[in-house]
């Protein structure tokens, strides 16, 4: 595997965690009834689950294909939306709100990445 897809993978995933972990204990009050440590780790895992799948996915498209990349992003952020949401829903004890959970918290992850990455 090329070495920029791995650490791209890498990177992607920890900054991700990073910042989904943040946003929940900052914000998290506003899509829970609570916070535990059991929904902490559900943040942590729906990440493992759904990031390194759309970053590989928008590589591969960006890379072997004449798709609209814009297009394929979005479509694979409302994959990891839908699917972390369900999970949220599914599995969370105390997200009274998990889709809209879902969808801020991929919203600052993804505009901080992008911020980052125009200082990079």
């Amino acid at each position: 595997m090329n070495q920029a897809l791995i650490t791209s993978l890498a990177v992607s995933l920890l900054l991700t965690i990073v910042l989904e972990i943040g946003f929940f204990v900052l914000a998290g009050r506003l899509f829970t009834s609570k916070r535990d440590k059991k929904d902490l780790l559900l943040v942590v895992l729906v990440n493992i689950l759904t990031n390194p799948v759309v970053v590989l996915l928008y590589w591969l498209t960006a890379l072997y294909t004449n798709w609209n990349t814009v297009i394929v992003l979005i479509l694979l952020e409302l994959f990891a939306v839908f699917t972390e949401g369900y999970y949220y829903k599914k599995y969370g004890s105390g997200f009274c709100r998990p889709y809209l959970f879902s969808i801020a918290v991929n919203i600052f992850s993804f505009g901080t990445g992008a911020l980052i990455q125009m200082f990079i």
